[in-house]
Parts: structure tokens; sequence; C-alpha cells
């Protein structure tokens, strides 16, 4: 979540934007919006920082009869206090918190919604955000403002995609959304994206029990390479320390290893499966017994 942070350093210019004549309330309105950020990029105090967001909201609130120019601020405490939420995995109640400011989904910043979208997905929760980015993207005066085209890309791709849901997404890219916030040629991308996963979701096996069982057969296969390798290098291992040591108990090595094998990886040898393990663990104590012996029989055998 920490790569958030980049986008709150604007915080600190919120203040420039409302009325050059800025009141004393506007003023520590400022003076709180910065220490929040202080709070939350230089001493990580993410508690502190949505303490101080949510005071600063509430004070908001009580001045906008006063002076109703400075959206800007309102929306600065609710961008550090995402980010603070998600800081303190507290993320699944970022969108009733914001809905507690703006009282109406279609109310709430397009940047503010740009970020919830991104958090509900990065965290898989995307079905979360399908209603409040639905209503927003269908109001009417949403669609001027200067971020509606990125909230319909994210509701497409992190939204509409990952659910399936391939109606709700060919009616955005066709309907009075699509041809508000995509030109054709992103029209016809959009389009590309939801047909390939719905080609894609149509390749997977329409058996969920075969799926399963494919899977579970697929697990010792893969783990399987990995086993005999660490069974060839005890063997190798055991077969270089017994030609420093010059001594052979063979028959007592392989009962040993035979044992410690079927111990540990729990092989059952009447089973169709271990076969291959067991030639390969007879296949290795050959290689070595033949490296080991085959100088002394060719001497005798010379000698012969």
């Amino acid at each position: 979540m920490s790569s958030c942070s980049t986008s709150l350093a604007p915080a600190r210019s919120f203040g420039s934007v409302c009325s050059p004549q800025l009141t004393s309330s506007l003023t520590q309105m400022s003076s709180m919006l910065d220490t929040a950020a202080e709070q939350m990029m230089v001493h990580k105090d993410f508690q502190a920082a949505f303490d101080t967001c949510d005071r600063g909201l509430d004070s908001l609130a009580n001045m906008e009869q006063e002076d109703n120019r400075c959206g800007e601020f309102k929306a600065g405490f609710c961008i550090l206090g995402i980010q603070a939420l998600a800081e303190l995995n507290q993320w699944h109640g970022v969108l009733s918190w914001v809905l507690q400011q703006y009282k109406h989904q279609e109310k709430i910043p397009a940047k503010i919604m740009q970020m919830c979208i991104l958090l509900y997905s990065k965290v898989g929760e995307p079905a979360m955000m399908q209603e409040a980015a639905r209503v927003w993207l269908h109001c009417l005066s949403n669609s001027r403002v200067t971020g509606f085209r990125t909230v319909a890309e994210l509701y497409l791709l992190h939204v509409l995609v990952p659910l399936g849901h391939r109606d709700e997404a060919l009616e955005l890219i066709v309907g009075e959304v699509g041809s508000v916030a995509f030109t054709e040629d992103q029209r016809q991308t959009a389009l590309d994206v939801v047909e390939e996963k719905e080609r894609h979701n149509q390749e997977l096996p329409l058996n969920p029990g075969t799926s399963s069982n494919s899977e579970i057969t697929a697990h010792p296969v893969s783990t399987q390479g990995s086993v005999i390798c660490k069974l060839a290098a005890m063997l190798r291992f055991l077969y270089r320390k017994l030609l420093v040591t010059g001594s052979f108990p063979l028959r007592r090595l392989f009962l040993a290893a035979v044992l410690l094998y079927m111990l540990f990886f729990r092989m059952d040898p009447a089973l169709s499966s271990s076969f291959m393990w067991i030639s390969k663990l007879l296949e290795l104590l050959r290689q070595m017994w033949s490296a080991m012996f085959a100088p002394y029989y060719q001497v005798l055998t010379q000698r012969l």
C-alpha cells in the first residue's frame, strides 16, 4: 500500500487552491492537512494521521455553510485517510468511511473513486466497489469531470473483467458511458480485452472434479523431480564418504536408504506411481556400485 504515498505529495498545495483571502478557519484546515501529511509520510504514524484527517473533516462539515469553495481540503483529508486506513490494514472500512463524508456515492470525487477501486482490487475484493462505481459512472454530472474516463477504465479492468461480468462490461463499453469515456479505438481495445477473458474462461475444464483431480495428480509429478534430485545428491554424498573411509557396509547402507526414503516420503511400494521412484533409486545404486567396484573387477579380469 505504501506505493500510494507518492500521490499524496500535492496535499500541501491544497490551501493555495481556495480563495485568496483565507479565513482563519481555512488557515487552520491547511495547517491540519500539512500535519496529517507529515504524520503519514515522515513519521509513519498512520493512526495519528487518520485521527487528524477525521478531526479536519469534522471541522469542515461545520464550515460548509460558511465557505463551500474548498472541496479540495475535504478531498485531501479523504485521500490521506484512505492511505492511513490501508496502512493500518483497515481497508474494509474505507468505502463506508468515504460515504460518511460525501453521503452519496455519485458525490465522491473522481480521484477518490479511483483510489477506492484500486485499493479493493489490490486486496482481492473488487465486488465491494461494483455498486458504488456503477452509480458514479451513470451520474450525468460526473461525465463532465476530468477523471471520468479513468474511473470507467478502472471499473472495467479491475472490477467487471475480474468478476467475469461480461454482459455488463459490454454494456459499459458500447453504451452511454463508453461513448463518453472512450474513443473508437479505446472501445475496440476494451472489447478485445473482454473477449480474450471470455475465451480464457471457456478454455478452462468444464468438469470441476476433473480439474481438481488433475491438479492433485499434477502435484506429485511437479515435486517428483525435486525428490529424486535430493535422493541422488544424498547417495552421491554417501558414495564420496565411502571412498574416503574405505569401508563398504553396502547392505546396511542400502537398507537404511530405502527405509529412510519410505519413512520421510511415505511411499507405498505397491502403488504404480511408486514404480518410477524405485526404478530411479535402483538405477542410482547400480551406478554407484559400478563406479565403486568396476575398477576392482577389471583388475581381476586382467589377472585371470
